[in-house]
């Protein structure tokens, strides 16, 4: 194939060589120069302005266009007769050839002097002819030219009345996107219009996370053998998803081949882009009919209007002698970029359409020769300021190219294509153009109508495949020299293989059963030739970064860095990273451990409390509870005795005030609860003290300067040296064996304090030592998964199903089987904190007792006061006065209170029994005879008072018993029949 671009001076040796040649070519089947038409041809006052049009006459592309240009220029001149210019046009056949058309342009510059050149028809023509505009600043105009590399020449004389191949990549990324696929491969041809919109392409369905696996190249004149290499080279493949962007002929070569081998089945997806559907019409029916059924297409949004419609039937009338004209978007643009050349002409007005030509040397070239238009520049901003209704809508140039405003999306299904949506560069997919629903960006597959699949399948394919005839998956496992109960790798002489398993194995293993199809795999050992570890976790994942293996099953941890070059399933185990440590040793228990249990603001707060129970059952039962009387210091220590003794529930004072007995019983409550919560938190206290950790987090570790240990090739170690531990401080360990000598030895005596690893390995250590160590948490992680090369289609399904695996009974036999723990390890917390019980947990409590004992103060001061209101008013003493006057009531026995009350009358009994006693045992003495006028309950008495004289009381006469004056009774007067 003729390289797509070649330097100036290569340039002027073909056209030296073959310029003559084309056109004189060109010129023997005759000039084709065609007029427009009108009313006022032959007005003197027109002005003529040659235009060049380079076409493919020998293709019904160029044909079409031909028509096109001739009918535009005819509408256009018959519906605006006033206009002073008139485009003569200079047509030239390019014959399909990259040289032909250089030469028919070259020609058309030098000899005829054009304003603008309208085509080439092919991209691959195009990149030749731009720089002849280029130098000749003659705007190169062309309605079929699509490739986006031609952009990239940034020739300001390259007009494109056509859209950019690249404007329909995000529409179809956003199919892709809508059916979640995230791999497809791309099909074009091998030429300028193929590789143009590739770049673009794979960047579109890159954003939307769909990997290009593979991209496969079909030469434009590849034979029938070469097609069908090709795709049965995808067939080995697992993507189903294939994007198709070439020429209708080549297209339908590819198709008919894909139907005879199968890949037009159910479960293949087909895209295609607007390099065909948009000429769909002119394929060979039966070939879409047979071969494309369920096809998908990106096609060029035309809104059907009225002037469309007409221009339709004006072009079917026009060319009779072609039977079923097929019209098609090209067509359209040729219309429009005609209408607008001669608009813009028209507006430049009666200018000089002339040429400069240039000082040449005598040996110079026809590139050397070729002069410059004096309206090369002003035509371009004539052009780019152009805007008019044109056929395929709104016609403006946005940077030289058609604006792409909306694209159809098609399912092929019989002999055409079936519009299913919409794509705008604002909204998405969309089911209709006219929805009020139009809001934010969408992808989503519900926006587009129903589609019929290749095999007439209604329900989307999954756009991947085991392929039956394809390689097994290759499966990277590592070989441990400790903690084999994950990997063990063992190796079988007799059959020269290994026999690979563990507790990931088993579970990849459940993971690939839960699969709704079957995987072929092989568990390769990442192992050197003399059997042993070829390398770290690291390399293993290079190793599928670089495609060289599918996956890795082992227990690597799924961190940030390693998921920059591959993709993680779901993670199957638990995550994090703790620190293992061994337990205190606590032969010499602390003297004063029964302190710990309340933390010292709680133990202040009991104590205040105690002395403030104390004060108020004093002030309420002072004045009427001997028990709480006497001298100041038994006053105070029965108080405080009874207070106290409330904490073993001993007190032996009775209380009497109703009053007291509230506040008591509220007070006992409590005591109870803290008495209860006190016994509770010590005895945890005393089990736990066993099993402190010697280490409680990591910063107690960067401070001690002790040595710390990692599993070999863990990426642990770098995470250490990222918390600046030195390298003298970090000791590796392979084995849970030797973890435990590490940690048993101790810092000083050349092993480990602590040793720092991911969760599943420091379970497992536990599992065999746990009543030695502790595990306390660290860092967070993502736990172990399974590793896949980036955009694997197997990345969901088995993350899917490691949920299934996870969440039923085979993941419980799976750790039993292989990370069994032992039954007599205690189950400890996995963080040791202080557990003293707070103010905080009890300050309620405490609330309700101080509200209890003040409200009973209060009732009783009130009480009090009301009592003793007559020592207040009765008083003209100062206030300080009345104040120490109810003190001292205060302090006095409340003689009125029924428990002053009951002992009096107690007493009394006791004291007229007795005096009942020895009255009769006196008469009975002295012989005198019972007064008969005396009462037998009367018994005469001489009562003597405390100043030593008689008096008489109620039921007592004052009388000496007669006979003997000696005798006197000295006792409190009472009333024996007072209170009877």
């Amino acid at each position: 194939m003729i390289p797509s671009r070649t330097s100036i001076d290569a340039e002027k040796l073909l056209f030296l060589a073959l310029s003559l040649f084309t056109i004189v070519s060109t010129f023997r089947d005759g000039p084709r120069i065609a007029m427009a038409q009108s009313s006022n041809n032959n007005n003197a006052q027109t002005i003529p302005v040659n235009v060049g049009v380079v076409l493919d006459l020998e293709t019904w592309r160029g044909q079409m266009g031909l028509s096109c240009i001739n009918m535009s220029l005819s509408d256009f001149y018959s519906s605006n007769p006033s206009y002073k210019t008139r485009l003569i046009l200079n047509v030239r056949d390019s014959k399909q050839d990259e040289i032909a058309a250089a030469a028919a342009a070259l020609d058309l510059i030098k000899n005829k002097q054009v304003q603008a050149i309208i085509g080439p028809q092919g991209s691959v023509q195009a990149d030749f002819i731009i720089d002849l505009g280029n130098k000749s600043h003659v705007p190169i105009i062309s309605f079929s030219a699509t490739s986006p590399s031609l952009s990239s020449i940034r020739s300001p004389y390259f007009i494109r009345a056509a859209q950019n191949d690249s404007s329909q990549v995000n529409a179809i990324s956003a199919v892709v996107q809508a059916f979640g696929w995230k791999e497809a491969v791309l099909i074009y041809v091998d030429d300028e219009f193929g590789e143009g919109v590739i770049p673009s392409l794979t960047d579109a369905l890159e954003e939307v996370d769909t990997r290009v696996s593979y991209r496969s190249l079909i030469p434009p004149s590849a034979t029938d053998d070469q097609i069908l290499g090709e795709l049965y080279k995808l067939m080995t493949m697992q993507t189903r998803v294939f994007i198709v962007h070439m020429s209708t002929t080549l297209g339908s070569r590819l198709f008919a081949k894909a139907k005879e081998i199968g890949m037009m089945n159910e479960g293949y997806v087909w895209i295609l882009t607007n390099g065909i559907t948009n000429r769909l019409n002119s394929m060979d029916s039966s070939v879409v009919a047979g071969s494309m059924q369920g096809v998908l297409g990106i096609k060029t949004y035309v809104p059907d209007t009225q002037n469309l419609d007409n221009f339709t039937v004006k072009f079917q009338k026009d060319n009779p002698s072609v039977l079923n004209p097929k019209l098609n978007i090209f067509g359209y643009w040729a219309y429009d970029a005609a209408w607008a050349l001669a608009m813009a002409i028209e507006e430049m007005g009666a200018a000089n359409f002339t040429f400069q030509a240039l000082n040449a040397s005598t040996n110079a070239t026809d590139l050397d020769t070729i002069g410059v238009s004096q309206n090369g520049q002003k035509l371009l901003q004539k052009l780019a300021n152009t805007t008019f209704a044109g056929l395929t809508g709104n016609f403006g140039l946005v940077n030289g190219q058609l604006e792409s405003l909306a694209f159809q999306i098609v399912n092929i299904n019989g002999n055409a294509a079936r519009g299913i949506g919409f794509w705008t560069q604002e909204n998405g997919l969309l089911r209709d153009l006219n929805s009020s629903n139009i809001g934010k960006y969408s992808t989503s597959k519900s926006n587009l109508g129903p589609i019929i699949w290749p095999g007439d399948s209604t329900s989307f394919p999954r756009g991947w495949e085991i392929p039956t005839n394809g390689k097994r998956l290759k499966i990277l496992v590592p070989v441990k020299d400790g903690f084999k109960q994950f990997v063990t790798v063992t190796p079988v002489p007799s059959t020269n293989t290994s026999k690979v398993t563990g507790y990931c194995i088993d579970i990849f293993r459940a993971v690939i059963e839960k699969l709704p199809y079957d995987v072929a795999y092989d568990l390769i050992p990442f192992a050197s030739p003399n059997g042993s570890s070829n390398g770290s976790y690291d390399d293993m994942i290079n190793q599928v970064y670089n495609q060289n293996y599918d996956a890795v099953v082992a227990d690597t941890t799924i961190i940030a860095n390693r998921s920059s070059y591959v993709e993680f399933t779901l993670p199957y185990t638990q995550s994090g990273v703790s620190m293992l440590v061994p337990y205190k040793n606590n032969k010499s228990k602390n003297a004063w451990v029964f302190l710990k249990p309340l933390t010292w603001d709680l133990w202040l707060t009991i104590g205040c409390f105690f002395v403030f129970i104390a004060l108020v059952v004093w002030i309420l039962e002072h004045q009427i509870n001997e028990d709480f009387r006497g001298p100041a210091s038994h006053q105070v220590g029965t108080s405080f005795w009874f207070s106290f003794s409330t904490m073993v529930f001993a007190q032996r004072e009775s209380v009497s005030s109703n009053l007291a007995r509230f506040v008591v019983i509220v007070w006992v409550f409590v005591v109870l609860i803290l008495t209860q919560s006190y016994t509770a938190s010590l005895s945890s206290l005393l089990v736990v003290q066993n099993l402190q950790p010697t280490v409680t987090n990591v910063d107690q570790l960067l401070k001690s300067g002790e040595k710390v240990g990692y599993l070999y090739g863990s990426f642990v170690h770098g995470m250490l040296k990222q918390m600046k531990f030195d390298d003298s401080r970090l000791i590796s360990y392979q084995s849970p064996e030797e973890c435990d000598a590490l940690l048993s030895n101790g810092s000083a005596n050349g092993g480990i304090a602590a040793a720092i690893d991911e969760v599943p390995y420091i379970t497992l250590v536990l599992s065999q030592y746990c009543n030695k160590y502790t595990m306390i948490p660290t860092f967070k992680t993502a736990g172990f998964g399974f590793v896949f090369r980036k955009g694997s289609p197997l990345v969901s399904d088995i993350s899917r199903a490691i949920l299934n695996v996870t969440e039923g009974p085979e993941m419980k036999a799976i750790e039993n089987g292989w990370l069994t723990p032992k039954t007599s390890c205690l189950e400890t917390a996995n963080s040791i904190s202080s557990n003293s019980l707070s103010l905080d947990s009890f300050w309620g409590l405490f609330l309700i007792a101080g509200v209890a004992a003040v409200l009973a103060l209060l009732i009783f001061m009130v009480m009090f006061v009301k009592r003793n209101w007559h020592i207040v008013t009765s008083s003209s003493g100062s206030m300080r006065e009345k104040i120490v006057a109810l003190g001292r009531r205060f302090y006095q026995r409340d003689l009125n209170s029924h428990t002053f009350r009951k002992a009096r009358f107690r007493d009394r009994n006791m004291e007229d029994g007795a005096n009942e006693i020895a009255a009769v045992e006196i008469i009975e003495h002295t012989n005198f005879p019972p007064s008969p006028s005396s009462d037998s309950s009367q018994i005469d008495v001489v009562l003597i008072n405390e100043q030593g004289a008689p008096y008489t009381e109620q039921g007592l006469p004052n009388h000496v018993f007669e006979g003997c004056p000696e005798l006197a009774i000295n006792t409190e007067p009472t009333n024996v029949n007072k209170e009877m």
